[in-house]
């Protein structure tokens, strides 16, 4: 589907139900096509295993505190 600037301003709800529908709207302004209205879908939220186990396989960080002195340490 395909939308004006100013059916934006004054059809807001028509075209975000047209969205909730499954539906993409492009967005035009003076004739060239500007953005686009597509569903927003939800990310899997993360656990915090997935978080923590970013650094599981990184064999520098095995000791922790071994590993921040030397970042801290500097490059001298």
């Amino acid at each position: 589907m395909q939308a004006s600037a100013k059916d934006l301003r004054f059809n807001v709800k028509a075209l975000l139900d047209s969205v909730s529908r499954g539906e993409e709207v492009i967005i035009t302004f003076r004739g060239k096509a500007r953005a686009k209205l597509v569903p927003y879908e939800e990310k899997a939220s993360l656990k915090a295993d997935d978080l923590f186990g970013l650094w599981r396989d990184n064999e520098d960080a095995r000791d922790v505190d071994d590993y921040v002195r030397n970042l801290r340490r500097g490059r001298t």
